[in-house]
């Protein structure tokens, strides 16, 4: 495993980056390549407002590791604060991703997707079949990000939301 981080190292594998892979591998590779249209969005605003605002007595918040991971609350848990529930498969994966690194770094732990809005919470745990899945995206995401191409555009239901929206289907 160890020198599966090593690979998570040289391709700066971030949290966002495996969130946005599950969400759009166009997003990736655009996100990637610095075509960043997220300080436009609205919603991203919000969602960062969110994540200041919620939770306030927490005191390990914002914690940062290998500038990798960005775990919103560290305590027991990893905790990650979500404005909805739209990204289900993205989040769980996102949350996933920093459960797998901890445990390659030694530290096992469980996690938690937080919708404070919603009042809602969603348990997290790194199965073994999760594992396998992140580790056949990390596989995936290394071939985007190597590609000189920008992968084809995929319409899906929440594209009309999507800040690259315009970009893929002008």
């Amino acid at each position: 495993m160890n020198n599966f981080l090593e690979a998570l190292e040289s391709l700066h594998l971030t949290g966002v980056r495996v969130n946005y892979f599950f969400v759009c591998p166009r997003k990736l590779w655009l996100f990637d390549r610095g075509l960043s249209m997220e300080q436009h969005s609205e919603r991203v605003l919000l969602g960062k407002i969110l994540g200041e605002e919620s939770y306030p007595r927490e005191r390990r918040r914002h914690i940062t590791i290998d500038d990798l991971i960005s775990i919103d609350i560290l305590d027991n848990l990893v905790q990650e604060v979500k404005h909805s529930k739209a990204m289900g498969k993205a989040s769980t994966m996102q949350v996933g991703y920093y459960l797998y690194y901890l445990r390659g770094l030694g530290i096992e732990r469980e996690g938690v997707l937080l919708y404070p809005r919603l009042r809602k919470r969603k348990g997290v745990v790194l199965t073994e079949v999760m594992v396998q899945e992140i580790e056949e995206a990390v596989r995936e995401i290394g071939k985007i990000l190597k590609a000189s191409s920008l992968p084809k555009a995929e319409r899906k239901l929440y594209c009309v939301r999507c800040v690259y929206s315009e970009f893929c289907f002008g």
